[in-house]
């Protein structure tokens, strides 16, 4: 499978506890912290779920 590398742009501050848990799962936490993943479709799916707080680059 592909790799992605999801950097997180904006902090999680007054969001959903959901989107917050999304976000720790996804490896994440901090603003510009950047991880790479497989594009499975479940990581696929928990970034749509938080692209608004996330920016994806291949």
């Amino acid at each position: 499978m592909a790799k992605i590398k999801i950097t997180q742009t904006r902090s999680t501050i007054k969001r959903p506890k959901d989107q917050k848990l999304t976000i720790k799962a996804l490896g994440l936490g901090k603003i510009n912290k950047t991880v790479e993943v497989e594009a499975t479709p479940q990581i696929q799916g928990m970034v749509n779920k938080v692209k608004h707080l996330v920016t994806v680059s291949k």
